[in-house]
């Protein structure tokens, strides 16, 4: 491949043998699998921090390694922002002192005014005299985007950033890395095991399964695929798309528009026409042959079958709603029960969402 990613190297019993779309276009594309996939291999060799025996790195049309061509460049002159699960942050130096080492990388000056528009972007105005030390877990991983972000990066990589943190602190620095998306133009490769972030997070996905490549393309054509783990490592649902259409105050619902219809849920703080991502877990869709009457749920959809996976007891269903793609679990007896099979037209109830990591019944 000319543009992108393609890395092979051997550690002991594991191989790795991927190649991937990478660096080529502004956007997050997440680097997901199970612990041991080869997730971080991958993130050393972009940076420069590992020779990989054999590969390709090449970001914004410049060739970082190519070992045909015998072509290394150094980890220090990649000009590649790196946050690891555990930051790294330097404990003597203050926040303003780590930022500014960021900006020495770059040959920046301290006076430059990309270090106010970082400090803004990132919430950090209150933090700048303190150290590591006196920082919350989301603090200390703001300073690190921070950091990362003053190098002036060709690309940032960002490896299981928030593993670290727990819930609350999860849900206190996701908006501020959505602003980072929305307002730098950098290219992202974002590396986790969590859907959830994946789903607030990412234009693109990149599902590795054994040091290779299992999938790639659009988070929302990837997350619907049937075919990609099974058992305990199957992905749990897909992501859609959705716009507010409107809120009912009285209720204390919002109605989101996507490409199969509306969806109704708890109220979102959030103004009409704001895009959001919806997450629908495989297990929250039940399935019925005719329209359903008397039930609770506000989300009856009418949707087609296009696929089926049997996973022993269980199958996992792919539905068709308009141009968008679900996954309902069900058991392999209600399959066989209701005869159900590709192009069988059913309805699709919904029991609960999950929009911006918030689950919403």
């Amino acid at each position: 491949m000319s543009e992108g990613i393609w890395l092979r190297h051997e550690l002991g019993v594991f191989k790795l043998d991927a190649s991937f779309a990478f660096g080529d276009a502004p956007g997050v594309t997440a680097l997901f699998g199970a612990s041991g996939a080869g997730k971080s291999t991958i993130i050393h060799a972009i940076a420069g921090l590992l020779r990989p025996q054999s590969g390709r790195v090449t970001l914004n049309g410049q060739v970082l390694l190519d070992t045909e061509r015998g072509i290394f460049i150094p980890a220090r002159r990649r000009r590649i922002g790196v946050v690891f699960q555990d930051l790294r942050l330097f404990p003597h130096l203050s926040v303003r002192s780590n930022l500014v080492y960021g900006m020495r990388r770059a040959r920046l000056p301290s006076s430059n005014p990309a270090l106010r528009r970082t400090v803004q972007l990132l919430g950090l105005e209150g933090l700048l005299e303190r150290k590591p030390s006196m920082l919350s877990g989301g603090e200390r991983s703001r300073t690190a985007l921070g950091r990362a972000l003053l190098m002036n990066p060709r690309a940032l990589l960002l490896d299981e950033p928030l593993a670290a943190l727990d819930a609350p602190k999860k849900a206190e620095i996701l908006p501020y890395l959505e602003r980072l998306v929305h307002e730098t133009k950098i290219p992202m490769l974002y590396v986790s095991h969590s859907l959830d972030e994946v789903a607030q997070l990412a234009d693109r996905m990149v599902v590795l399964n054994g040091g290779r490549v299992v999938a790639e393309g659009s988070l929302f054509d990837v997350t619907a695929q049937l075919d990609l783990f099974t058992g305990a490592h199957r992905l749990p649902g897909a992501v859609l798309e959705a716009t507010i259409a409107c809120h009912d105050l009285s209720h204390g619902l919002s109605e989101l528009a996507f490409a199969g219809g509306t969806l109704i849920v708890p109220a979102i703080p959030r103004p009409v026409g704001d895009k959001v991502r919806i997450r629908i877990d495989a297990d929250d869709v039940m399935l019925a042959l005719v329209r359903p009457e008397g039930v609770s749920a506000n989300n009856v959809l009418p949707a087609a079958i296009t696929a089926i996976r049997q996973d022993g007891a269980n199958a996992d269903v792919q539905l068709a709603l308009g141009g968008a793609h679900l996954i309902a679990r069900i058991t392999s007896r209600s399959l066989e029960r209701l005869e159900l099979k590709p192009a069988t037209r059913v309805f699709a109830l919904i029991k609960s969402v999950t929009v911006g990591g918030r689950e919403q019944a």
